[in-house]
């Protein structure tokens, strides 16, 4: 219900850090094997199959709408304020599958407490090199991450972007950095110039069509 008070075109993207691809998981010992194991269930049972996210709008959300656009299902969303009460709600057995990312779960896969079932993305994770993707799944059009970047407010002189963009660029190529970011299942996508202003503005297109259906 609430209104920002503020717009997209408010801000000038700089340069992105990470993108961390959607994925949808489940426990380690779910009777799920497979996203097609997942959609079967839930359209035989409407709106009774529970799906978590980490928030209201956030892109787990609009993962979810997604993927109930895409596959004409329906799950029960159950929503948490963040990661932490997810991950203990789902292993808990509270709920049935979660919506998630990439960076949030390596780790608990590799153990094997959890099970990866899709990657929601073009290409697979290089840190789940096992787990199709969603395209791989027959949903091509469901792509989702979380994406990391700099913006600035608009206005900020062209020179100045120009040399945040050079100096951040810089850090983020650093072997140090992207092995940082790597040990805990981030993959460093930099991003500047029209193909961040691009990538920014295309997700905006796509994210606002999700969240007014969120908002009905």
């Amino acid at each position: 219900e609430r209104k920002a008070t503020f717009g997209v075109d408010a801000f000038v993207p700089i340069i992105n850090q990470v993108l961390d691809p959607g994925v949808i998981w489940v426990k380690g010992n779910s009777p799920y094997k497979t996203l097609t194991d997942v959609i079967e269930a839930a359209k035989k049972n409407p709106g009774k199959i529970s799906a978590a996210t980490t928030g209201i709008l956030s892109d787990d959300h609009l993962a979810i709408l997604m993927v109930h656009e895409a596959a004409g299902v329906q799950f029960r969303i159950v929503h948490f304020e963040g990661g932490a009460p997810l991950m203990t709600a789902v292993l808990g057995g509270h709920v049935e599958v979660a919506f998630d990312n990439v960076g949030s779960i390596v780790p608990r896969v590799k153990s094997g407490e959890l099970r990866a079932l899709t990657v929601m993305d073009a290409e697979r994770s290089k840190f789940l090199p096992d787990v199709p993707t969603i395209a791989e799944g027959g949903y091509p059009s469901v792509i989702s991450s979380s994406t990391r970047g700099i913006a600035g407010p608009k206005g900020i002189p062209e020179p100045i972007v120009r040399k945040l963009q050079a100096v951040f660029k810089k850090a983020m190529e650093h072997p140090e950095h992207i092995k940082r970011m790597e040990d805990v299942g981030l993959a460093v996508k930099v991003m500047i110039g029209e193909e961040y202003a691009k990538y920014y503005s295309d997700l905006h297109v796509k994210a606002k069509k999700y969240v007014e259906w969120a908002r009905r």
